[in-house]
C-alpha cells in the first residue's frame, strides 16, 4: 500500500478525483448519467490511441503519426465501402481500417528499424507523408454520411436510459472494443516475451541487443501494432461522428501523449502501466470536455493541460532525483 502511495498513478488518481469533485460542486450536471456516458464515449478513441502510444513510449520511442494513420485508415475504408456498396456489419469496416493502419505502421517500422532514424523525426515525416498522400491521391472532401454498418454501430448502446428531461442516452457499445484493447495490451506487456522485450529496449537498447533481443523485429511488432490500433480508433471515431473528415484528428496527438505521460510512462522509455495510462486518459478527457461547465474558456483548457502535464512529469522526475541522491549517499557511507 505504501508503495502505491508513492506511485505516479496515485497522484493522478487524486488529481482526477479532486477535479471531478470540484467540477461537480460547481456544476451538478457533471455527475448526471448522460454526462458520464458522454465522457466514456469521448474516452474510447483516445483510450485506444493511448494504449498504442504507451507501448511506443515504453520502448523508448515516440510516435506522432498515429493520428494521420487513423484518419487515413478511416477515410480510405469509407471510400472502399461506398465503392463496393457495402451495407453489412461494422466488423468489416473495423477489419479493413485495422489492416490499412497495420500497413502504415509497418512503413514506420521499416524506416525506424532499417535506417535507425530517431523515432520522433521518422514519425513526424510519415505523419506529413500519410496525410499528404490522403489529401492528394484519395480525397480532401468531407463525406457527410457513412455506410449503414457504421451508422448502426454509432447508434448501438450497451445500456439505454431516459434522462429527467426526456432525452434518451446510453453507454456506447464501442466501450467494449476499448476494454478488449486494454486487456490485450495489459496481457501483452505483463505476460509475454515480446512485452519483456519492449521494456528491455526502452531501458537500454544496447543492453537488449547484447542479451540477444532482436530489436528490429520487436520494432516491427510495436509500430505495426500501433498502426493497427490507430486504424481501429480512426474508424470508431468516424462512426461516432457519422462522417469522413480527412482533416480530422491530425494535430491532436498532444492530448494522447499527455495522457500517457501523466499516467507515469517515462519519455526516456522502460516504464509505464496500463492503469496509469487509463487514469491519464480519464484526466485529459474530463479536462477537455468538462472545464467549460465551470466557465473555463476553451482557450484556457490547453493552459490547464500544460500545467498539469508539467506537474505530472515533474513529480516522477523529482522522485527519481531523490532516489539517485539516496543511492549516492548509501554508497558514500
Amino acid at each position: 500500500m505504501k508503495k502505491f502511495l508513492r506511485t505516479n498513478e496515485f497522484y493522478v488518481a487524486v488529481i482526477l478525483i479532486l477535479l471531478c469533485v470540484f467540477i461537480g460542486i460547481k456544476s451538478p450536471v457533471f455527475f448526471s448519467l448522460q454526462n458520464v456516458f458522454d465522457l466514456l464515449r469521448s474516452s474510447i478513441t483516445m483510450g485506444i490511441f493511448a494504449m498504442g502510444t504507451l507501448i511506443v513510449i515504453i520502448s523508448g520511442g515516440f510516435d506522432v503519426s498515429f493520428t494521420a494513420i487513423a484518419v487515413s485508415s478511416m477515410y480510405i475504408t469509407i471510400k472502399i465501402l461506398f465503392a463496393i456498396n457495402y451495407e453489412g456489419s461494422f466488423l468489416v469496416a473495423l477489419i479493413i481500417s485495422a489492416l490499412i493502419g497495420l500497413l502504415m505502421g509497418l512503413i514506420n517500422a521499416s524506416i525506424i528499424g532499417f535506417f535507425r532514424i530517431p523515432t520522433l523525426i521518422a514519425t513526424l515525416g510519415t505523419q506529413s507523408l500519410f496525410h499528404g498522400f490522403l489529401l492528394f491521391f484519395i480525397g480532401s472532401k468531407y463525406i457527410n454520411n457513412v455506410p449503414d454498418g457504421m451508422l448502426r454501430f454509432s447508434r448501438s448502446n450497451l445500456i439505454t436510459t431516459v434522462t429527467p428531461t426526456g432525452a434518451i442516452t446510453g453507454l456506447q457499445s464501442g466501450i467494449l472494443i476499448l476494454v478488449a484493447v486494454v486487456i490485450v495490451v495489459y496481457l501483452l506487456l505483463r505476460f509475454t516475451m515480446i512485452g519483456r522485450n519492449i521494456f528491455a529496449i526502452g531501458g537500454s537498447r544496447e543492453a537488449a541487443e547484447r542479451s540477444g533481443i532482436n530489436v528490429i523485429r520487436t520494432q516491427f511488432f510495436i509500430y505495426g501494432f500501433v498502426g493497427m490500433l490507430a486504424g481501429i480508433g480512426g474508424i470508431i471515431h468516424g462512426a461516432h461522428y457519422k462522417q469522413g473528415n480527412p482533416f480530422d484528428l491530425v494535430g491532436t496527438e498532444l492530448n494522447t501523449i499527455a495522457a500517457v505521460v501523466l499516467g507515469g510512462a517515462l519519455v526516456t522509455g522502460g516504464r509505464g502501466t496500463v492503469l496509469g495510462t487509463l487514469l491519464g486518459v480519464a484526466l485529459v478527457v474530463v479536462m477537455n470536455n468538462s472545464l467549460i461547465l465551470i466557465g473555463v474558456p476553451s482557450e484556457w483548457q490547453k493552459v490547464v493541460l500544460g500545467i498539469i502535464l508539467i506537474i505530472g512529469t515533474g513529480i516522477p522526475a523529482y522522485q527519481n532525483m531523490q532516489a539517485a541522491k539516496r543511492v549516492k549517499t548509501n554508497l558514500a557511507e
